[in-house]
């Protein structure tokens, strides 16, 4: 796998990996994607398959000074604040060909030494009660139920410090 930042050429295969991951309930639009794509590619790590050079899978999010997850997060890429100590992550993505492969753990891995590098303090999320365990194994600490309704579910807000 080769990571690396997205490219906005890639913002199909990006929604399209976006649909086939999350519900329609819970999955970023395509208008949104491609803004955030577009806005701050810098916050946007892909997995590219060296062998067919398509996207694999991805993590992103978006740089604040905030502490607390919101829904606004999501939709809002003018929230971006490239001097943001913190990373509200919008979205893991990994295409079910390249599940239980280390992907997923690889691309939280990758994401967060490139922000400890930007000087950044710690990546939000938020997940659904079943991927808690997953994240916990990642380093995120479980901060309990969080204040997003996002989707209609109810979520966990979790903090990985860098």
């Amino acid at each position: 796998m080769i990571f690396r930042y997205v490219e906005e050429a890639e913002a199909d295969q990006a929604v399209a990996i976006e649909r086939i991951c999350f519900p329609p309930n819970e999955a970023c639009s395509e208008a949104n994607m491609k803004r955030r794509i577009r806005a701050v590619p810098e916050c946007f790590l892909v997995a590219v398959d060296e062998n067919t050079g398509k996207l694999a899978g991805f993590f992103n999010g978006i740089a604040t000074k905030e502490e607390k997850f919101r829904d606004a997060f999501f939709t809002d890429e003018s929230l971006y604040d490239p001097d943001g100590h913190n990373v509200m992550m919008l979205g893991l993505d990994v295409l079910p060909e390249y599940r239980r492969k280390g992907l997923a753990r690889k691309l939280v891995s990758e994401y967060a030494a490139r922000e400890r590098e930007k000087n950044r303090k710690a990546l939000f999320l938020t997940c659904l009660a079943e991927k808690v365990e997953m994240y916990v194994k990642f380093g995120f600490k479980d901060l309990g139920i969080a204040d997003s309704t996002w989707g209609g579910e109810e979520w966990h807000e979790m903090r990985l410090d860098l």
